[in-house]
C-alpha cells in the first residue's frame, strides 16, 4: 500500500541533497514541523529523527543511506510501519527525484483501515517532491 511521485528539480543533485537533508527546514517541503536528529554525531543508517506531524510527535530512522543518491527513513506508530525512500539521479544540470512512500500493518485493524490509511497517505504526503522542487529552485 503505497505510492509513488517523481519530480524534476531543476538545480544539480548536489543542491538538491543538501536541501533534502537539510532536517532544520525539511517542514519546508515535508508539510511537518521540525525535524532534528536526536542522535549526536554524523548522519547515517540508524540515525533517529523526531518530528511534529498532524499534532503528535514521530520518530523516524534512517534505515538506507547512500549519500548524494538516495535515503529512505521508516517509522512505525500504532503497529503500522511506513517507508518513505528518496532517490536522486542527475539529469545534466537537473536531478529527478523520486519519492517511494509504503505502509503495511498487522491485525484486524489494519485490514478495516489499511485503504483509508493509503489515502490519506498520498493526500498527505504525494506533494513532497513539488514542495521540495519550490524549495530549491526559489532558493
Amino acid at each position: 500500500m503505497g505510492f509513488t511521485v517523481t519530480e524534476t528539480i531543476e538545480r544539480p543533485a548536489a543542491a538538491v541533497w543538501s536541501a533534502l537533508t537539510d532536517w532544520r527546514n525539511a517542514s519546508r517541503w515535508m508539510g511537518t514541523g521540525d525535524l532534528a536528529p536526536t542522535t549526536n554525531g554524523a548522519v547515517g543508517v540508524g540515525t533517529r529523527l523526531s518530528f511534529e506531524s498532524r499534532g503528535q510527535t514521530h520518530e523516524s530512522e534512517i534505515s538506507r543511506f547512500e549519500p548524494g543518491k538516495s535515503i529512505t527513513l521508516r517509522s512505525k506508530q500504532r503497529g503500522i510501519t511506513a517507508v518513505y525512500e528518496y532517490r536522486l539521479e542527475s539529469r545534466g544540470p537537473a536531478t529527478e527525484v523520486q519519492l517511494t512512500a509504503n505502509c503495511w500493518g498487522t491485525g484486524l485493524l489494519w485490514k478495516l483501515a489499511a485503504p483509508l490509511i493509503g489515502i490519506a497517505m498520498k493526500r498527505a504526503d504525494s506533494g513532497q517532491l513539488a514542495a521540495l522542487k519550490r524549495v530549491v529552485e526559489e532558493g
